[in-house]
This record gives C-alpha cells, structure tokens and sequence, in this order.
C-alpha cells in the first residue's frame, strides 16, 4: 500500500495518519499528497458548497491531546503534524544543538525573538492574546509578532500545544480555537528534554530526511531537502 494512499473521515483516522507518518502538514505544500487538506474526506473540510465542515481544524486541539505529538509551523510556514517519536529529531538539527540561550549568546538569535520566547517559556501554556498583550502586541503597540512566532515555530523553539475555544455565558464554545503556546520542554516532557540533543544535529537531519523518504518515494528529494532546511538555525 502506497503510505499516502488513504483518506481521511474520522479523528481517528488523522490520528493514525500522525503516527504512521510522523510528519504531516495540515494544508498543501511543495510536495503533493503529503497534507491533511488532501486526503481529508468530503465534508471535513470547510469549502464554498454546502456539504463543507469544519470537522478537520476541531481535530487539530484533541489529536494534540491524545497523540502528544508536537504541532506548529515548521515546513514552508505552514502547520505540520510532527509525532512525538519524530520530534526531538526534527527540533535538534533545526536549532543545530542550540538551547535558546546559547543560540542568543552567540548571537545567532534576535533580541525580539529572546524577549518572545522567554514569555512563553515563563508563562507556557499560553493563548495567543494573552501572550501579544504581555509582549506589548496589541493594536498600537510592538510590531513583528506573527513574524517571531513563526521564526521561534521553524527553529522548533515553540509549538501550539492546545487550541482553546471561547465560551458564551452558557459555557458553549462559539468560534475559531484559540492557539495556546508552549515550549517543546514544556509541552513535551522528559520524552523530548532527554533526547533532544542525544544525536548530533547532521545525524538527526539524515535520520528525518531517510524517514520522510521513505514514507514519500515520489517526492522530490532536492525539495524535501530544501522544506528540511529552510528555517534551521544553520542552513
């Protein structure tokens, strides 16, 4: 059976799709068939007709949950499924061995992106509202949030670790969910601080890149190699 052969139709479905692969991007990318979006069964998927659902972005908080996995912006900018099996991996050849504080020491980390990671880090987890009116984000205020939160997702120093919905007076959720921030530390456990830097950060790559070619024979590998190292702390 062909590893992208398959659909979509429950939350246990992506579940298993998470672990099987352990990477999978939630919309489409420069590799095709590799993303939720495009295996997800009609109905799932919000679109123009009225047979569309939401069902598929309501999965994202419980498949977090349940699964432990790791979710966030680390291919192309665009959100992934990484599973906890996999994560700790792609997080140490991103940060290139770096913890965030010898990464600023040497000067290879923004100012903006220190005081940023430092108010999920003493505040994880933290929905993103509360964290752009502690950081001074608000309308009026700093510039470059989405920019730095992004960077710190690539570089796998932050991953969404929950979406929270609003509530109306009767305790009904209502609206989109609310990304709540964390570090992988934080949000990962023992699982990830014990193996994070086990491996060197080329190994680690080579291990990923072996993985995903694997699990994704047709794609192209000059592509995959450039989703792999786009954002990395060293190219």
């Amino acid at each position: 059976m062909n590893s992208l052969d398959f659909v979509i139709d429950t939350q246990q479905d992506l579940i298993d799709a998470v672990e099987r692969l352990g990477f999978l991007p939630f919309f489409s990318n420069s590799i095709p068939g590799f993303s939720v979006e495009e295996h997800v069964a009609p109905g799932h998927w919000y679109d123009d007709s009225e047979s569309g659902g939401w069902d598929a972005w309501e999965w994202k908080g419980p498949v977090i949950r349940q699964t432990g996995c790791a979710y966030g912006k680390f291919f192309e900018h665009k959100a992934v499924f990484v599973s906890r099996g996999w994560f700790a991996d792609l997080a140490n050849f991103r940060r290139d061995g770096y913890d965030f504080d010898a990464l600023y020491d040497d000067g290879k980390a923004r100012r903006q992106d220190k005081e940023l990671y430092e108010l999920v880090e003493e505040n994880a987890p933290i929905l993103t509202d509360a964290l752009k009116s502690r950081g001074d984000y608000r309308k009026g205020g700093r510039k470059g949030f989405d920019t730095a939160i992004v960077r710190l997702q690539t570089q796998c120093y932050a991953v969404i670790s929950d979406f929270v919905y609003r509530t109306d007076r009767h305790g009904r959720p209502y609206g989109w969910g609310v990304a709540e921030y964390s570090t992988p530390e934080r949000s990962l456990g023992a699982g990830f601080t014990e193996n994070v830097y086990r491996r060197s950060p080329e190994e680690s790559y080579e291990r990923v890149f072996e993985h995903l070619r694997a699990v994704l024979p047709g794609a192209d590998e000059k592509i995959l190699r450039r989703i792999l190292r786009q954002g990395a702390v060293t190219p």
